[in-house]
């Protein structure tokens, strides 16, 4: 369910996943299987706010999110990204470095408070 490059370019770019009712229904349940067939965790990357809660909801093992929205157990950022040094800047990115006075370890803090606190991902790094 990560985007590898391989994936990307199979895709075409950072294409979000599972917007189509059918394939919404789909990711839910391979996630259900994946969670039978032994998988202790599920990482989800780029899927609407929505489809990251149900699929949350619909299996016991923690979903892990890069851009799926806040309902996930819990989040994951590229620090590439985190630090705004990546040249991609997909929409689930934000750049924590520019608020730390380009101090890299308070960048990083800024995103755990961030993301613990919830104010992280905000709605503009959610898709619809």
């Amino acid at each position: 369910m990560g985007l590898t490059p391989q994936a990307i370019n199979q895709l075409g770019g950072y294409l979000v996943q599972g917007r189509d009712p059918k394939q919404a229904d789909n990711m839910i349940q391979e996630a259900r299987l994946l969670q039978e067939a032994g998988a202790s965790m599920l990482v989800l990357e780029c899927v609407p706010t929505d489809l990251g809660r149900r699929i949350t909801e619909a299996i016991d093992i923690p979903v892990i999110g890069i851009g799926a929205g806040p309902h996930t157990t819990g989040q994951v950022l590229v620090l590439h990204d985190l630090l705004g040094i990546s040249p991609l800047r997909p929409k689930f990115v934000k750049n924590f470095l520019t608020e730390s006075d380009n101090d890299i370890a308070q960048a990083i803090r800024l995103y755990a408070e961030a993301v613990k606190s919830g104010a992280f991902p905000a709605p503009e790094h959610c898709f619809d």
